[in-house]
């Protein structure tokens, strides 16, 4: 199997670098403090624009093994944002709505 640890990577801080800031950015325009799993959902939400990324790739057997590689972990991640085991989102979200 192909050594996918740059995709990897950006998968497990997708949440954290990118999501959360634009979830954030989003109530915050909305002038809304979301409920916990309201703002789980938006991180999500924007999680998923990554699918588009992957769907750009080349379509070999390679750039599909790789498709469904990430496709895997994004959904891993996906599945703890969501159940509240990402600790980064957690701590934004209570940053966020303490804070703002």
């Amino acid at each position: 199997m192909a050594d996918f640890f740059e995709i990897d990577r950006l998968i497990d801080e997708l949440a954290r670098l990118y999501a959360t800031a634009c979830a954030t950015a989003w109530f915050k325009i909305e002038k809304k403090k979301p409920a916990q799993d309201e703002y789980r959902a938006k991180v999500v939400e924007f999680m998923r624009h990554f699918e588009y990324t992957l769907s750009t790739f080349q379509k070999t057997p390679e750039a599909d093994s790789f498709r469904a590689h990430a496709k895997k972990a994004l959904e891993a991640e996906i599945e703890k944002v969501l159940a509240g085991q990402n600790k980064e989102v957690e701590k934004r979200y209570k940053y966020f709505v303490d804070y703002s």
